[in-house]
């Protein structure tokens, strides 16, 4: 960000209790702000609370203090301006691909009031969300005609056919292939390319994290917490290959000994054993936010 624009995106002190009082605390003095139109990955260890800070963000839960602010708005329920890709693409089995697309503007205004009337318009933007990402030809499929990796791609436009600006990925890749996993990561990167949203990706494959982000925030065991993040010093658009060189596997490593001192309980403050070189050292929660 520069100057005085505000992020898009507000978290700040959040805590996310479930089943009362002597529930399972799963956030705790949660704060990040993300700036319009980029894309942050958000890593740790399982069950910090990840998902849960993706849920608070787009008005599905309401957090049990702090604020969430969203496009200068407080969150006080399920946000029109997001798309959601997950794990499991879940597509309605009964339409076909395209109509599993276009199902969010049955339901968003202003495009369900505008659907009727103009609807042919609606389809060939489905139609070109479907060519991006190399499912030309396949729009009159049923989802049990495509394979898993064809119907994340499917789940991928059907998030993104309202103009989403914020669109959130909670683990959209986790359960593919690792090669189909890695196809989808150029299909993401050349669609956020082409569309710019700002973009906020829960992920466990610090791979992907590296490859896909502007940057990457760390949290806390649970009760999780943002307790660092790097910025990601790599130009785009990015190759696959770029993973296999010493910079950005130093990145990952680095990232990882950060996650795994976090599941150990040691102080988050610590220096990490090595800063890979030419990146940005880590910022600490109380600065990065």
């Amino acid at each position: 960000m520069t100057g005085n624009q505000r992020p898009f995106v507000e978290i700040a002190d959040v805590a996310m209790r479930y089943g009362g009082v002597e529930g399972t605390l799963a956030l705790k003095n949660c704060s990040l702000d993300v700036a319009r139109g980029e894309f942050v990955a958000v890593v740790g260890p399982s069950g910090c609370g990840k998902s849960t800070l993706m849920r608070l963000v787009t008005g599905l839960w309401p957090a049990s203090a702090g604020s969430v602010i969203v496009a200068g708005r407080e969150v006080a329920g399920p946000l029109s301006i997001a798309g959601m890709a997950f794990q499991n693409p879940t597509l309605l089995p009964w339409r076909s691909v395209l109509d599993n697309v276009m199902l969010p503007l049955e339901v968003v205004e202003p495009h369900r009031r505008r659907l009727r009337g103009e609807r042919s318009m609606y389809e060939e933007k489905a139609r070109r969300l479907l060519s991006i990402v190399g499912l030309s030809g396949f729009e009159g499929k049923q989802p049990w005609q495509l394979s898993g990796g064809m119907q994340q791609r499917a789940s991928l436009c059907r998030a993104l056919i309202h103009d989403p600006q914020l669109l959130m990925l909670d683990e959209p890749f986790g359960a593919l292939d690792v090669f189909t996993r890695e196809d989808l990561w150029s299909e993401l990167q050349t669609v956020c390319e082409t569309l710019k949203p700002t973009v906020i990706l829960v992920t466990h494959d610090l791979r992907e994290a590296v490859f896909l982000a502007d940057r990457v925030l760390v949290m806390s065991a649970r009760p999780g917490r943002i307790i660092a993040e790097r910025t990601v010093p790599f130009g785009r658009p990015r190759s696959l290959d770029d993973m296999y060189t010493k910079p950005f596997q130093d990145l990952v490593h680095d990232l990882r000994e950060h996650i795994s001192a976090a599941r150990r309980g040691e102080d988050p403050a610590a220096p990490p054993a090595a800063i890979p070189p030419g990146a940005a050292p880590l910022v600490e929660a109380s600065h990065a936010a």
